[in-house]
């Protein structure tokens, strides 16, 4: 479809929903923004200006507006959706059905679809990614694989043998040495997440847009001498609560267990950027004295760089010598946000 403005204004006239995600309206009186389906009062076409990014719209000053609330996440999972999800995480052996899905009130196809547009799989797809994955777990806390993979719902030990390999690029006996980190996805208001966790805590949180996500997450899995796969663990319940109440302003500190692989040097200087405090800055410099090491200004930004846990770790709270905004992983704009949102909740 070309969103024409004739389209878009007629769209936000008429609230409909269907244009969620197209495009924001920007509102040049107010200086706010708001979705297509925003129920509050329509400006007149000559006070508005179309944006397709909530980035847009920040970097241009404008701010979200409070009865539609634009930064929220339009993608995240249907509650119908989660409730299927939940029910499969708990017993990975359970097999859903076109049938089954019906029968629980869920069109097949718009299951399908919202898999498929959010995570690039197909939701039978995921079922099987997900059901394999609980198999690796289970063999590597010592049940036998034979057991494992009729559990799985395989027919045959070769079939599973070869679902095995071709994720894991191990067979199934091999599997027991293996190290697990677990991924998934987080929904915020800057965007999509992704998460990696081991046993011991989080050890990454990045934007999937981050530039070098792809180099990271291959750091982590070398660094740990371990299998990335998609699954369930404990950290992740208490993450997603904890950055909710963060973006609501609400939560000033985090809690949630982190595992973060490096040298002695980076440790001390994630370390530091721990104990700069909620809605405050430092420069480079100010951190480089922190560690104990005032001439090594240059090393301490490197290894900001190479911290793989954002927001939990802030390195948006570094800043210039001079007072700019410098460089950040997800991006400026971003940073930009972090920081006024700690701001304005640290004067609340």
């Amino acid at each position: 479809m070309n969103l024409t403005i004739d389209i878009m204004y007629k769209a936000i006239l008429e609230k409909d929903t269907r244009f969620e995600g197209l495009f924001f309206t920007a509102v040049k009186t107010t200086g706010i923004f708001c979705r297509p389906s925003c129920t509050a009062r329509k400006p007149k076409l000559e006070n508005v200006e179309f944006l397709k990014t909530s980035k847009e719209c920040i970097l241009k000053g404008y701010r979200a507006c409070k009865v539609c609330n634009p930064l929220n996440t339009i993608n995240e999972m249907p509650v119908e959706f989660q409730h299927i999800v939940k029910e499969f995480s708990e017993n990975p052996t359970i097999k859903f059905k076109d049938y089954d899905l019906k029968q629980k009130g869920i069109e097949p196809s718009q299951i399908r679809r919202w898999f498929l547009k959010n995570h690039g799989i197909t939701f039978q797809a995921y079922q099987r990614l997900f059901r394999i994955n609980a198999a690796f777990k289970k063999i590597q806390s010592g049940d036998s694989i034979t057991h494992t993979a009729y559990d799985a719902g395989f027919e045959s030990l070769s079939g599973f043998a070869d679902s095995f390999k071709n994720i894991f690029g191990v067979s199934p006996k091999n599997g027991k040495h293996q190290t697990i980190i677990d991924f998934t996805r987080i929904e915020t208001p800057l965007g999509t997440m992704l998460v990696c966790a081991t046993i011991q805590g989080i050890c990454l949180l990045e934007f999937a847009d981050r530039k070098m996500l792809e180099t990271e997450l291959k750091s982590i899995a070398k660094l740990l001498n371990a299998t990335i796969i998609q699954g369930n663990n404990k950290h992740f319940d208490r993450l997603k609560l904890e950055l909710i109440e963060y973006f609501n302003g609400k939560r000033k500190t985090f809690s949630v267990p982190l595992h973060t692989p490096g040298s002695d040097f980076q440790n001390k200087v994630w370390n530091a950027l721990q104990q700069i405090a909620y809605g405050q800055t430092k420069s480079y410099k100010d951190q480089a004295i922190a560690i104990g090491s005032p001439e090594s200004v240059r090393a301490v930004a490197n290894a900001n760089g190479m911290n793989r846990i954002s927001i939990l770790i802030p390195c948006h709270r570094v800043i210039g010598s001079d007072g700019q905004l410098t460089g950040y992983g997800g991006g400026l704009w971003r940073k930009k946000y972090l920081l006024e949102l700690e701001e304005k909740n640290n004067s609340n």
